[in-house]
């Protein structure tokens, strides 16, 4: 147990991994109980929302993007892919439903537009392939608070959109195209 502790203090790998697996299998107990719940179906939600927002607020001050943002984004991802689980249970009469993963989205974008550098090619492969599949099942659900995430992802990297470097380069947009 110390050194479980010791990893976790020094941020190293190991210490990292500990805490997304306790991050997980904190998820999967929301979800359980969201799933299990005999509450209303919008009190149930409310809770589930109430306490995944808690949760990845623990989890994701545990690091400092300055210095690695590699784990908090693994953090989102992890919660993404809780959250789409989770989602059939979710009812859409709770207004936190879309709220919560809207805002979980648009944090993971900001993160993605603080990185210093392009995420490694194989890192940003496989998390455009996670975004896409997440979209897919969210909206089989109805749900489109992925869709920024999702266009943001479709291109080699985040500073290779054209639409976002067109909008950073203050230049004008074509309306019929969506594109600059």
């Amino acid at each position: 147990m110390a050194d479980e502790e010791a990893e976790q203090e020094s941020g190293s790998l190991g210490g990292d991994l500990l805490e997304l697996r306790r991050l997980r299998e904190r998820l999967v107990e929301l979800e359980t109980g969201l799933r299990e719940s005999p509450e209303p179906a919008v009190q149930a939600a409310t809770e589930y929302c109430k306490q995944l927002c808690q949760t990845l607020l623990e989890y994701a001050e545990k690091w400092k993007t300055s210095e690695d943002p590699l784990p908090l984004l693994e953090v989102y991802t992890v919660a993404i892919r809780s959250y789409v689980k989770a989602r059939p249970y979710l009812t859409s009469e709770c207004e936190n439903v879309a709220f919560v993963l809207e805002r979980l989205a648009l944090s993971c974008i900001e993160l993605l537009l603080c990185l210093p550098l392009d995420l490694p090619e194989n890192k940003w492969e496989e998390f455009q392939a996670f975004v896409q599949v997440a979209h897919k099942n969210l909206m089989e659900n109805g749900s489109r608070e992925l869709h920024i995430l999702t266009t943001l992802t479709q291109e080699k990297g985040v500073w290779k959109n054209p639409v976002l470097c067109g909008i950073l380069s203050q230049e004008q947009l074509d309306p019929d195209k969506g594109k600059i």
